[in-house]
């Protein structure tokens, strides 16, 4: 599955969604963010039941600061849009399937 770039679209793509999403919220600056790129593009072709979105933070700063996001990366799992886990900082894919619940 493709990682979808969320652009004024979090409320269809996420929080209207029936099911599973890992939202990435990063910065293109952000060396962490770079780092952790592959590892979920990666987890998305690898995974067909979890929609993986990425939100910048530089773009999408209202988005941030209603979420909380303090420190990038930040990754945060919603299930039928409600809020149910987060990690922020590098991780590795076996680490996204903990926090999924996988």
């Amino acid at each position: 599955m493709k990682i979808v770039e969320i652009k004024n679209n979090f409320k269809e793509e996420v929080l209207d969604y029936d099911g599973k999403v890992l939202v990435d919220f990063y910065a293109d600056w952000c060396g962490p963010c770079k780092m952790l790129r592959p590892v979920l593009e990666d987890f998305a072709n690898s995974n067909e039941t979890v929609k993986v979105v990425s939100v910048n933070v530089d773009n999408e700063e209202d988005l941030a600061r209603e979420y909380g996001v303090m420190s990038i990366p930040c990754l945060v799992v919603f299930n039928s849009g409600e809020e149910k886990n987060r990690s922020v900082g590098f991780i590795q894919k076996e680490q996204i399937e903990k926090i999924i619940g996988e």
